[in-house]
């Protein structure tokens, strides 16, 4: 199946979509916010909530005290494991290596992004600035496998050398990768918690099979920067914000979940049977993915 995103954007009025790595992301954030606000290597253990607002301690020792708290720390949040107990994170059935080189293969395609399904493998391409190409490549696996967590790049090759070029090619020039099991969390119905609000992976992380984590997070700021500037609690914006963010997070976690296991179906039969249903998919199908993506209130 292939998509024209340029033909989408236009139909729905929106940038066309692109690809950054996550370090350039970074560096443009970064770089928006006065000096020293940015603490580094200060993981918070432990927090208090009273009528006086929150009192945070850190790994380092040492403590805050704030009116309110934003808690934005990922997936394994350790705000979220105090407020909500109950929720923990779930393995998605398989696991998943990235890597990123600037040594491109001549048949590359710089201006196409691509995902290619086998049985219970899976491997996507997407260019990135700079003459980069950043790759990912998904095998299913029991969690935790320590004989995964070893491969190299070249040891990967016994998973998808026989896949169309230049997915060879690809693994072959990169150096190094990084390896994760692919979890997430799932949905939760309370993001607002008096004076403290979880955002981002804290309050919806999500498996990376529509490329909308980073984007949901992104999203979230804007949010509930608008909502604070317009409240006049900080309180109020974050149950508005609750209530605003919950429907959308919730239906990208669970569709991005339901994506990732029929693309990592192993069965060849089943197998067969999804590359036909995905080849005649209806056009109105695909444009309605793309219309709840990009149907974002801001506001």
């Amino acid at each position: 199946m292939s998509i024209d995103s340029e033909d989408v954007s236009r139909r729905f009025g929106v940038v066309n979509n692109f690809a950054m790595h996550r370090a350039d992301l970074h560096n443009v954030l970064i770089n928006q916010v006065h000096p020293g606000t940015v603490a580094l290597n200060k993981a918070c253990v432990d927090f208090i909530q009273d009528e006086n607002g929150v009192d945070i301690s850190f790994s380092d020792g040492s403590k805050a005290h704030a009116d309110y708290l934003i808690a934005a720390d990922g997936i394994h949040s350790v705000v979220r494991r105090k407020l909500l107990k109950n929720v923990q994170t779930r393995y998605a059935g398989y696991t998943c290596w990235r890597g990123v080189t600037d040594d491109l293969p001549a048949d590359l395609n710089s201006d196409e992004t691509s995902e290619t399904w086998g049985q219970g493998t899976r491997f996507g391409i997407v260019p990135l600035t700079k003459n980069r190409v950043y790759w990912f490549a998904c095998v299913n696996s029991s969690p935790n496998d320590s004989m995964m967590r070893s491969l190299s790049p070249t040891d990967l090759l016994a998973f998808f050398g026989d896949f169309h070029a230049p997915i060879p090619e690809l693994i072959k020039r990169t150096e190094k990768v990084i390896w994760n099991d692919i979890i997430d969390i799932e949905p939760v119905t309370k993001f607002a918690f008096g004076k403290i609000v979880l955002m981002g992976d804290a309050a919806h992380a999500t498996t990376p099979n529509m490329g909308q984590g980073a984007c949901m997070a992104i999203e979230d700021a804007v949010v509930l920067s608008n909502l604070i500037t317009q409240s006049t609690r900080a309180e109020e914006a974050f149950l508005l914000f609750e209530t605003k963010r919950i429907r959308r997070t919730t239906k990208i976690v669970n569709d991005s979940w339901q994506l990732g296991k029929m693309a990592q179906w192993q069965n060849p039969l089943m197998t067969s049977l999804r590359n036909a249903m995905i080849s005649m998919m209806p056009k109105r199908m695909t444009d309605n993915q793309f219309k709840f993506i990009y149907d974002v209130s801001l506001k």
